[in-house]
């Protein structure tokens, strides 16, 4: 197994404790639930809830990213405004570990992520 394959399951095993550890009781999954996927160098983390107009549907809420930047081996952290555009996570616009970016979204000391 290479490196990148480690981090990977690294960072699954990471986001899977975080995501078992913040989800609502399994009896209101079908209205609310939390959830992540990876996409290219990003993590995100979203809330899913039936949609309004079509409850079958599934909407995904975006709650924060964190972004690899390889130059520079961190993490970009994003959350999202009400505007649905991502915005840089001022207080810690950076940091070095997935579990550094699961604590910052947990703790949302600030109320950007769960607000």
């Amino acid at each position: 197994m290479t490196l990148d394959a480690f981090i990977s399951l690294e960072i699954i095993e990471t986001l899977e404790n975080f995501i078992n550890k913040v989800r609502p009781p399994e009896e209101i999954r079908e209205k609310l639930d939390i959830a992540y996927k990876l996409d290219n160098q990003s993590v995100i983390v979203f809330e899913l809830r039936p949609n309004w107009r079509n409850p079958e549907n599934k909407t995904e809420s975006q709650i924060a990213k964190a972004t690899f930047v390889k130059t520079k081996k961190h993490r970009k952290v994003f959350w999202m405004k009400s505007d649905l555009k991502w915005h840089v996570y001022d207080p810690k616009p950076e940091v070095k570990t997935i579990q550094e970016f699961i604590d910052l979204v947990e703790q949302d000391k600030y109320n950007c992520f769960w607000g």
